[in-house]
């Protein structure tokens, strides 16, 4: 951090100063987490109760962009809500598919656990190309009573986070990394020759990010700074730490400086991001023969899993997507990803890291249920 802001950051207790006036402000009674809290518990109807765990799923930079139809009795329909979509950084809705394919596993998961089967249908008009329109992404309808037992990763999906910070200076146990590689088409490595080699590619891919204005603008639009501006946002990316909303309180944290190259924001951005990269423990990544809207889907499905299972042993995971992207500045990272990763060929849909938390962490904020309802 350059000298000036340290000191305009810590003079005088600036810190406690800031994080406390900036708290008072935020919206009363507001909980941007809320919906993590007790799932579903006073529904009645059992797709909005399943619906309730499957929107707690990952999805690109938080977005959130599901929107349930619920009009026709005992099915759920998927529609894409296309104002929350990334069309810098995701410029053919593939990532943003891939998130809908996690909410299908999270969906079937919760049905399951709540005794109910269902079938499963996606893009029953047809797969949407290049773009995602009005077409729905998926249709699931409820069969009656569930003919398998629930499903043992359910009591995890409350305990699933995205951990984007330094991990612990400690090896992966080889038998809990060699479960993961069990979830469909997963891959990974604990090589140290390879682990070094993805550390470097996958900074190479947020560094060129950061450096292509377009891109990074978008990721900088779609982050919220401080528990008042996260409270009212409660989406995308979060930055609500007690320090974080101090800095931003006192102008070293905003997002005008964030996008501007030679800022203490901008710079202590790449540099968190150059030490997440560096303290990788492991890589494990999800490949699909083509990469068409149903494999997109399934990679989705299969991220899920994965997480889960990566909480249930322990371990954390980040999903560093920078250099899978398909917008150009970002192809010589592509390109190397897919040398390294992929030579016999095949679609890389998601690359992560894996290793031991530092903390615990909270849970990405929601919008909640109500935002993501399309009913009468």
């Amino acid at each position: 951090m350059h000298r000036r802001d340290f000191i305009r950051l810590v003079g005088g207790g600036v810190v406690v100063a800031a994080t406390t006036a900036t708290a008072s402000c935020a919206p009363v009674g507001v909980d941007p987490r809320a919906a993590w809290d007790n799932p579903g518990a006073t529904e009645t109807d059992i797709r909005r109760k399943a619906l309730s765990f499957a929107i707690l799923a990952p999805n690109p930079h938080n977005m959130q962009p599901w929107m349930a139809d619920l009009r026709t009795p005992g099915e759920v329909t998927f529609h894409a809500d296309r104002t929350r979509l990334l069309p810098v950084t995701d410029p053919f809705n593939r990532q943003i598919v891939i998130g809908f394919g996690g909410v299908l596993a999270y969906l079937q998961m919760a049905l399951r656990q709540l005794g109910q089967s269902a079938e499963q249908v996606t893009f029953p008009e047809g797969e949407a190309h290049p773009l995602l329109d009005d077409r729905p992404i998926a249709r699931v309808r409820l069969v009656g009573e569930r003919k398998s037992p629930p499903d043992p990763l359910f009591p995890r999906l409350l305990d699933r986070r995205t951990d984007r910070g330094a991990y612990a200076d400690r090896a992966i146990d080889t038998a809990a990394f060699a479960d993961l590689l069990t979830s469909p088409h997963v891959q990974g490595s604990l090589d140290p020759a390879l682990v070094e080699r993805l550390k470097g590619l996958v900074y190479e891919g947020a560094r060129i990010e950061a450096h292509t204005p377009a891109a990074h603008q978008e990721s900088v639009e779609r982050t919220f700074i401080g528990a008042r501006d996260v409270a009212a946002h409660p989406w995308g990316i979060s930055l609500d730490q007690p320090m974080m909303t101090a800095m931003n309180a006192v102008g070293i944290l905003t997002k005008a400086k964030m996008a501007t190259p030679g800022t203490t924001a901008f710079n202590e951005s790449l540099k968190f991001l150059k030490t997440a990269a560096d303290t990788s423990r492991g890589f494990v990544w999800i490949t699909t023969p083509g990469n068409s809207r149903h494999d997109q889907i399934v990679a989705g499905e299969s991220y899920a899993r994965l997480s889960l299972m990566v909480a249930a042993h322990g371990l954390a995971i980040h999903p560093w997507s920078q250099g899978l992207q398909e917008y150009a500045t970002q192809k010589p990272v592509f390109d190397a990803l897919h040398r390294e990763l992929a030579p016999d060929g095949g679609r890389i849909q998601m690359l992560a890291r894996i290793g031991y938390p530092k903390s615990t962490l909270r849970p990405a904020p929601r919008r909640g249920l109500a935002a993501q309802i399309r009913s009468a």
